[in-house]
């Protein structure tokens, strides 16, 4: 696996006219903000040697090359998920192939489904932590020599980079939500009672993605920033039906106000 990463870094890195340090991922419905990017490369996963191939509805599936506002970035539109029948290392090979390229911070978004009862559709959450419910952990097996064999993760998610988030989103009039991310396998959405069970456990949002990638890339000294768009809610008195379309929609309704304050803050970082 380790020398597949290297073999699909070296292959971008012949194509990549620059050498941006910082990279984001589009998640489900938040790939618009490929829109923001002026792309000077764009190259479909299945092109790329090594790489999976996304098979979610919503999730483009390109790696992109080019500026968000006057930096340079490097953006997965669509990522991979755990449900798709990947294994673990398959779902965090891109953030491995980061790494190699020299990628220091990474920004990462998705929907989720909200059961803190202050939020409301269409909210904005900073992850400050995350609880993993994934069966499989992304660094189980095998050691990488990017980084240590038991991992620190009592800052999974950059304090400078939240407090920054806090200070552009007061300066544009945004309210942001922070909270707890709880990370699930999927593919279904939870039942009322695994809501009500996550909230006791001190989840605000849930949803089926992010923790792999944020795990794997701390394990390798990349800086984090996470945040959620509350696509739903659940776990409280009326259960409330829920579809992927639903998600997207709320998603897509949020996006510019998204897209504002993560082009400020790569702008700032």
């Amino acid at each position: 696996m380790y020398e597949n990463i290297k073999a699909t870094a070296a292959w971008l890195r012949e194509r990549m006219p620059s050498r941006p340090t910082t990279a984001i991922i589009l998640g489900t419905g938040l790939g618009r903000l490929a829109e923001e990017i002026e792309i000077t490369l764009a190259i479909d996963y299945k092109d790329i040697p090594h790489f999976p191939v996304s098979t979610v509805e919503g999730h483009s599936g390109r790696l992109l090359l080019g500026k968000l506002g006057d930096k340079e970035i490097l953006a997965m539109q669509g990522r991979f998920h755990f449900y798709e029948g990947y294994s673990m290392k398959e779902v965090t090979f891109p953030v491995r192939v980061m790494y190699e390229l020299g990628i220091k911070t990474l920004f990462v978004s998705n929907a989720a489904g909200g059961m803190n009862p202050s939020f409301k559709i269409g909210d904005l959450m900073v992850i400050t932590d995350h609880i993993n419910f994934f069966p499989e952990h992304p660094l189980h097996g095998k050691n990488f020599p990017t980084g240590p064999r038991f991992p620190d993760m009592h800052e999974a998610y950059d304090k400078e980079l939240i407090a920054m988030a806090d200070a552009i989103a007061a300066e544009k009039g945004v309210p942001l939500q922070h909270g707890v991310y709880v990370g699930t396998q999927g593919p279904t959405f939870e039942t009322p009672a695994e809501y009500r069970m996550y909230r006791i456990l001190g989840g605000d949002t849930v949803g089926m993605s992010t923790v792999p990638e944020v795990i794997v890339a701390r394990h390798c000294g990349i800086r984090v920033f996470g945040i959620s768009v509350v696509t739903d809610l659940g776990g409280f008195d009326v259960p409330v039906e829920v579809s992927h379309e639903d998600v997207q929609k709320a998603a897509d309704a949020v996006q510019p106000v998204m897209a504002d304050i993560m082009r400020e803050m790569i702008n700032r970082n």
